[in-house]
């Protein structure tokens, strides 16, 4: 398979067996048998279709954020979109993005632009892709709030428009998550307005992120979903694990609803925890907590 890619892109980045603890930002992962960065819309779907040819698994990856990926590595072939993956155009108050775009560069354009509504996700470290994938939202904000539609590459090699009203978006969830779908490009439908309050609004939102997340450790984001009636760090906290750790994943002291690598952590320290974490809070409080982090 290797072989075959090299012939296919002689140029673009690929390698064997390479950590994935390097391209997450857990920093944790095994080994990936094969690797690559595409640059382009071209590549992505020439590899798809030799995996499919192939049958070889396709493992895809935006930033390498809200994911665990296990001790053992990843078979087949792993792509990251990231940071090549990236092109945009805005028309008016739409803009258009590739699927390795960050949201917080998407998010700046928009301001400069003089375009509301991408103020919520400046923050959050990620990629449009993943974003659409997983309705990605903090401060009261989602991509469901602004997406008008996403070109997507079917399991079966079809390239297709989904509009809005196909996505499902639920909490934290989207139709790509049953289907398979690998987001290719998205667009977003913003506001116009003054950039100089845009700014405003997103430094306060990002100071707010600063002040309550432990972003000086390694980790995938929020843990857990968030449980209808309830915050999971708040249950998390009352149910006594605030600073519980197995091996070197631990529970932020500063933020109960994240796990962080306080150093050295394996996957498997992260799934213990999780599902000590999990059974602690139903003992206590009846309420089931279901991760959010996206285990590969």
């Amino acid at each position: 398979m290797y072989d075959a890619l090299r012939r296919i892109f002689p140029d673009m980045r690929l390698f064997t067996n390479e950590s994935m603890a390097a391209h997450t930002s857990f920093k944790i992962g095994g080994p990936a048998e094969i690797f690559a960065q595409a640059e382009s819309r071209e590549e992505l779907l020439e590899i798809a279709a030799l995996c499919r040819k192939r049958g070889v698994r396709l493992s895809l990856l935006g930033c390498g954020t809200n994911v665990l990926i296990n001790d053992g590595g990843l078979s087949g072939v792993t792509v990251q979109l990231y940071p090549h993956f990236c092109k945009h155009i805005v028309k008016g108050s739409t803009v258009t993005a590739e699927a390795g775009l960050t949201l917080h560069k998407l998010a700046e354009t928009a301001r400069e632009y003089g375009l509301a509504g991408m103020e919520f996700a400046s923050g959050i470290p990620g990629s449009v892709g993943g974003a659409a994938y997983m309705n990605a939202g903090a401060y009261g904000g989602e991509m469901a709030q602004i997406f008008v539609s996403a070109e997507v590459l079917t399991p079966d090699g079809n390239v297709r428009t989904f509009y809005k009203n196909e996505m499902g978006f639920a909490y934290r969830r989207s139709i790509l998550q049953d289907n398979g779908g690998i987001v290719l490009s998205a667009t977003l439908a913003l506001t116009p307005g003054d950039p100089v309050e845009i700014q405003k609004k997103t430094v306060e939102l990002n100071a707010r992120r600063r002040e309550k997340q432990p972003l000086d450790f390694p980790s995938a984001g929020s843990t857990f979903k968030r449980p209808e009636g309830y915050y999971a760090g708040e249950l998390i906290a009352k149910s006594g694990l605030q600073g519980f750790a197995i091996g070197g994943a631990r529970v932020s002291e500063k933020h109960a609803g994240f796990i962080v690598n306080a150093g050295g952590a394996t996957a498997d320290d992260v799934l213990k925890l999780i599902e000590h974490v999990k059974q602690t809070v139903y003992a206590q409080f009846g309420v089931a907590l279901e991760p959010e982090v996206k285990v590969l």
